[in-house]
Order: C-alpha cells, then sequence, then structure tokens
C-alpha cells in the first residue's frame, strides 16, 4: 500500500511539473475588445441610449427567463416557446407567441432568446435543424489533455473567435444589436458575468452607456458567447470602457445606490460596477459564463426595479394604471442532484469534484436571484396597487385610466418552468442530459417535448391564462392580503 502511495505521488508530480513546463512555454490567450465608442452629439447619444426597459406594453405583459445549460437549455426552452405558440386565448386573435414582450437568456439559454428577438415566431421554423441539430463544438477544444490544461492555466483552451464566428456562420447570419435595440416585441437581454466586479452583465443601455460604448453595432454572437463562456474552457471575452468618451451621465440612481447605507446589496453591487466602467477605474471588462453569477438572468431585471424612484417604475406611469395582467416564468433547465457519491465515506473527487463545486455554486446563486426576484415582485406589486388607488380623477385620466377602471385589478403570475414537474423517471431522463453544446436528436427531442409540456401543466402559467378567460387554473394563487387587492401573486 506504501509503495502504491509513493508511485502514485511521483506520478502525480510528474502530471504538475509538465503542466508547469507547458505553462512556461505557452502564450497567454489575448481577447481582443472591439465594441466601439460611442459618439454622436449629446442629443443623439441620449437617443440611442435611451432606457433598458422599453415597454410599449399594452394590459397584459409576458417576459420569460431561460436559463444556462447548453443546447440542453436550448432545447427545453424551445419546448416552452412552441407550447406558447400552441395557446391562445378567447377573444385574442394572436397565439401567445406572439405577445411575448420581454425575453432574458443566460449561457444555452441565451442562444434561443437571441434568435427569436431576431427572428420572432420565424425561430420555431429552423432553429432546431439550424442550432439544436447541429454540432456547436465545430472547431472548439474540449478534451482535456497536458496542452489543454496548460491552455487553460494560461486564460482558457478556446478563445472568443471560433465559437462566435460558427454562431454567426450558421446562426446569426452577422447581426448586431441594433437588429434587437428598437424592436416592440419581444425586448431582449443578454446576460454574462463580470468576473472582476462579481456582478452580472447585462447587455443593455445602460450597462453600455456606462461604458460610452455603442451596443448598437456590438455583434450578438459575440454577447452570446460571452454569456456561454464556460471558465476555463473559453477565455473571457472582454469589453472596453471609454471613460469620458460621452457627454450622457450615469443615471441618477447609480451615485444614490452606490452612496447608500440601505440600498439593497445587488444594487449596490451594480451600481459600483457602473461607475468603474464610466471613471476608467476598470478599463476592461472581462466576461464568463451569465451563470457564474445568476443562471436565470433575472438580476437585470430586479436591479431595473429597485434603481426605480417611482411606485411604477420600470414602467412609464401609462404603462403602470394600463396594467392587468403579468406572467414571468423562468424556464430552468437546472440539474438535480446525481451520482452516487453521496452514499460512500469516500469522494468526490476529480472531475466530479469539479463539477459537484461548479453546480453547487450555479445552482445557489440561481435560487438566491429567484428569491431575491420574488421578493421584489411581490413588494412591486402592492406598492403598485397603492400608487393606482391614490390617483386623483386627474390624474387617472392624464394616465389613460378608461371607463370603470379598477385601481386593484392587476395580477403578478411569478413561477418556474423545470423538470421538477415530472414524475421521477421522466425527471431522471432529462437530467441525465449533459450540458453539452452538441446532443443526440433523440435527447433534443426529448427536452422539446419536455418543455412543452411542462409549460402546459405549469400553475402560474395556468393560473394566468384563467384570468384571462383561457384554459382554467390547476392550482390556487398565493391569496391577496385581507384588506382588499383583488389581485394575487402566483408561485
Amino acid at each position: 500500500m506504501v509503495r502504491g502511495l509513493v508511485q502514485r505521488l511521483v506520478r502525480a508530480g510528474r502530471i504538475v511539473a509538465c503542466s508547469a513546463l507547458l505553462v512556461a512555454c505557452t502564450q497567454v490567450i489575448h481577447n481582443e475588445p472591439i465594441n466601439q465608442p460611442l459618439v454622436g452629439s449629446t442629443r443623439q447619444v441620449g437617443a440611442e441610449l435611451g432606457r433598458d426597459v422599453q415597454t410599449y406594453y399594452d394590459d397584459t405583459v409576458i417576459a420569460l427567463s431561460f436559463s444556462g445549460g447548453g443546447t440542453r437549455a436550448a432545447a427545453f426552452a424551445y419546448g416552452v416557446l412552441t407550447g406558447f405558440d400552441e395557446t391562445s386565448v378567447p377573444h385574442r386573435s394572436a397565439s401567445l407567441l406572439d405577445r411575448i414582450d420581454f425575453v432574458t437568456g443566460v449561457s444555452g439559454g441565451s442562444v434561443l432568446a437571441a434568435y427569436y428577438g431576431l427572428k420572432k415566431r420565424k425561430a420555431l421554423t429552423d432553429f432546431k435543424q439550424r442550432f439544436l441539430l447541429r454540432n456547436a463544438e465545430e472547431g472548439l477544444v474540449t478534451t482535456i489533455g497536458l496542452t489543454n490544461i496548460a491552455r487553460g492555466l494560461q486564460g482558457g483552451i478556446n478563445d472568443s473567435t471560433v465559437f462566435p464566428r460558427w454562431l454567426d456562420d450558421n446562426l446569426f447570419d452577422h447581426a448586431t444589436f441594433k437588429s434587437l435595440l428598437f424592436e416592440r416585441r419581444p425586448q431582449v437581454w443578454i446576460n454574462a458575468s463580470d468576473i472582476y466586479d462579481r456582478t452580472p452583465f447585462v447587455f443593455g443601455r445602460t450597462t453600455f452607456g456606462a461604458l460610452c460604448s455603442d451596443l448598437s453595432s456590438y455583434p450578438v454572437s459575440l454577447a452570446v458567447a460571452a454569456s456561454a463562456a464556460v471558465p476555463v474552457i473559453f477565455a473571457p471575452v472582454v469589453i472596453q470602457s471609454y471613460p469620458g468618451g460621452c457627454a450622457v451621465p450615469l443615471p441618477d440612481w447609480v451615485e444614490r445606490a452606490r452612496t447608500s447605507e440601505t440600498a439593497p446589496p445587488l444594487l449596490k453591487i451594480y451600481a459600483a460596477a457602473l461607475e468603474r466602467y464610466h471613471s476608467g477605474e476598470v478599463r476592461y471588462v472581462k466576461l464568463l459564463d451569465g451563470g457564474v453569477v445568476d443562471n436565470y438572468g433575472l438580476a437585470g431585471f430586479t436591479t431595473a426595479r429597485l434603481a426605480a424612484t417611482t411606485p411604477y417604475g420600470p414602467l412609464e406611469p401609462e404603462e403602470g394604471v394600463k396594467l392587468r395582467r403579468l406572467l414571468f416564468l423562468v424556464v430552468d433547465s437546472g440539474r438535480a442532484p446525481s451520482g452516487s457519491w453521496a452514499q460512500t465515506v469516500e469522494g468526490p473527487s476529480g472531475v466530479t469534484l469539479v463539477t459537484a463545486a461548479s453546480d453547487t455554486a450555479t445552482e445557489s446563486g440561481a435560487v438566491g436571484s429567484y428569491s431575491a426576484f420574488q421578493d421584489t415582485m411581490n413588494t412591486w406589486l402592492h406598492t403598485l396597487i397603492d400608487w393606482r388607488c391614490g390617483l386623483s380623477p386627474a390624474d387617472r385620466r392624464r394616465f389613460g385610466a378608461p371607463s370603470g377602471w379598477n385601481c386593484r385589478d392587476v395580477k403578478f403570475f411569478i413561477g418556474r418552468v423545470s423538470f421538477e414537474q415530472f414524475d421521477a423517471q421522466r425527471a431522471a431522463a432529462l437530467n441525465a442530459v449533459e450540458t453539452r453544446l452538441v446532443l443526440p436528436p433523440e435527447q433534443v427531442d426529448l427536452l422539446i417535448d419536455a418543455g412543452r409540456d411542462a409549460l402546459k401543466s405549469n400553475i402560474a402559467f395556468r393560473a394566468f391564462l384563467g384570468s384571462l378567460g383561457g384554459a382554467p387554473a390547476r392550482g390556487t394563487p398565493v391569496a391577496a392580503p385581507a384588506d382588499g387587492p383583488q389581485e394575487a401573486l402566483a408561485r
């Protein structure tokens, strides 16, 4: 036994020594930033930046969040979109797919979020063939060896050029954010992680405004690649700041949140990052997989509400008065605990240990972001109702309240569509699917069918349909307070 231990130590030493030599001889990967400075007059720049939440909503808002998880996440979310397309509501001519107002995506989920934003319902006709059934790992180095370990230790096994090139050639056709920014529906957010400031990085107007950089010219493919840049496997995507390069100041809420002792931690950290971008304290933002800090992509919307200084923000007052129903579903393809090492004293070790640690960090962060989001939305609902019911008759007319308007007639439905909705056998089959960028066709179909079925059986979704006069709700939303609002928050 002692002899075997000595032999293993010798082998380990040789591996470490070889890796060290390779690291010394391997060139550090440089991912050059390609984002451009924001130029133009103050008026032009202000119009370009606008506000992040471009609503233009009617009385019903539908928002979706697509979690990370490679092709598995994209396929499951695609099934959910298919379920929306198959759902109609009485007295409304369009399917619910055409009524989706807002989509936020992380990692694998960002691939579909971006494509749906660019193609709208046409995305359902070819996304399966163009991405889900393709090998998006073409050209990527995914095997682990001494040379690759050395490259990983120098910044990343793969640089930031191969995957975006594949996405452009096979999916996005070299589109930039100009194709997404000014669309009425849906609005799309792509989420990565700023690994220096330890905060979500949303590819939106607020973030790029703080950088004094032009979002409209930035490639969608590179944003998606940043959102999916798994640490070590990929080197970080780099964004350059242009301090003093534009005349538009940071939003007022940034300074308030940054200096306030009572500001929510999430908002405070995000505000501090924006200030560092704008001042030039951070010259190069390094981005990795959005799942590192927020695998649901909810932090951007949570901060947008927390930063609001009005009861109706981030909506406009007319939208706050008009709103009656809001559905926000998190499409979660996260992996459940797996393996047998919890049944033994030994383990986990090796790759299993690394995977378990990564999954723990990702899932705990996602649970935290979802809880913060739920609390924020619940508080907002009650604040919004109090504001609506406190409006004077003159303000009601000014903000467009119709005759017979009920100030308390507003409901939020918040839910999570996940593998947990299925029986143990089906859930186990779904959890067994790897989080790769290439999957067998039968697993793709398994995930698509699961997404469609999970949506249609989801309690929050069915409650939302019931409130519109559609399919009967299965499950009961949480009751409103006893003092009277007619709203409910479905969980």
